[in-house]
């Protein structure tokens, strides 16, 4: 019990909850919630009875709860679970489908377990950014591509496929993103450019660019601090200059694509190639 930890997180950009349970024993009786719930298994084995049916899950197997289902979980290996899920309420769902399908309409997911599936690591990936509070343009684009692929693989709603645009609004975004990489960038605001819904500007840029924007916006923002870098700017002034959020965020997306901090990259400019 007393290595038990629950945290709790409202993400005020997204409107939803980001719950991680860790270490739990807990028996949780037959409930029902009026949001949806999506999570996925860490650790631990649970015997789940969700809308009458009985479930063992395990690590990596994929939960959805749709508003209404009632459901209780017990642990039954003996050990502790840890959880991770996210809660979104009806009218944010319906918000959602509406920027996929123009309509305002609830989706019912169809299998509330999804076994081994790699939804798991686009939900967790989504869960950190929230948790650790990045920006609200990658946190949208996630969820949206979440969204998207639960509806298609488990729900009673079909999304209609349009044909892609011309290239040249997604070129508008483009160089709207490179001329304003500094700034903070909303999806909203490039909706606003282009005109188009925020998951058809997703689905047309990733498509055309092979990149989603807000990787594309990142992408641009680390080339120009490898210049400012080289330059012997420091990275705490880097970050404020190229539109990063403080000097870690900096930090984690430069190593995922250069390999090195931008500390080590600068020295190599200070050492003649040597780190």
């Amino acid at each position: 019990m007393a290595d038990e930890t629950r945290t709790i997180y409202l993400d005020p950009d997204l409107e939803a909850e980001a719950y991680r349970f860790k270490g739990i024993t807990q028996k949780f009786p037959a409930h029902f919630h009026d949001y949806y719930v999506i999570g996925f298994i860490e650790e631990g084995e649970r015997e789940l009875i969700c809308q009458g049916e009985e479930y063992v899950i395990q690590p990596g197997d994929v939960l959805i709860f749709n508003p209404y289902d009632t459901h209780s979980c017990e642990q039954v290996d003996g050990g502790t679970l840890d959880y991770r899920c996210i809660n979104v309420k009806a009218e944010v769902m319906k918000k959602a489908v509406f920027e996929m399908k123009g309509e305002e309409v609830l989706p019912r997911f169809k299998e509330n377990v999804l076994y081994k599936n790699e939804v798991a690591s686009a939900l967790k990936d989504l869960h950190l950014k929230m948790t650790e509070g990045e920006d609200a343009f990658q946190k949208e684009e996630l969820f949206l591509y979440l969204v998207e692929e639960l509806i298609e693989i488990n729900s009673d709603l079909a999304i209609p496929q349009k044909e892609v645009e011309s290239s040249q609004k997604v070129q508008e975004i483009s160089n709207y993103l490179e001329k304003h990489y500094a700034e903070k960038i909303s999806l909203q605001a490039l909706s606003g450019l282009t005109g188009w819904s925020k998951y058809y500007l997703l689905r047309s840029f990733t498509r055309q660019k092979g990149i989603s924007p807000y990787s594309y916006l990142e992408t641009i923002r680390v080339n120009h601090a490898k210049r400012l870098l080289e330059q012997g700017v420091k990275p705490i002034e880097v970050a404020f200059l190229t539109g990063f959020s403080d000097q870690s965020h900096l930090t984690r997306f430069f190593k995922s694509m250069i390999g090195l901090t931008p500390k080590q990259y600068m020295k190599i400019f200070e050492r003649n190639g040597e780190i």
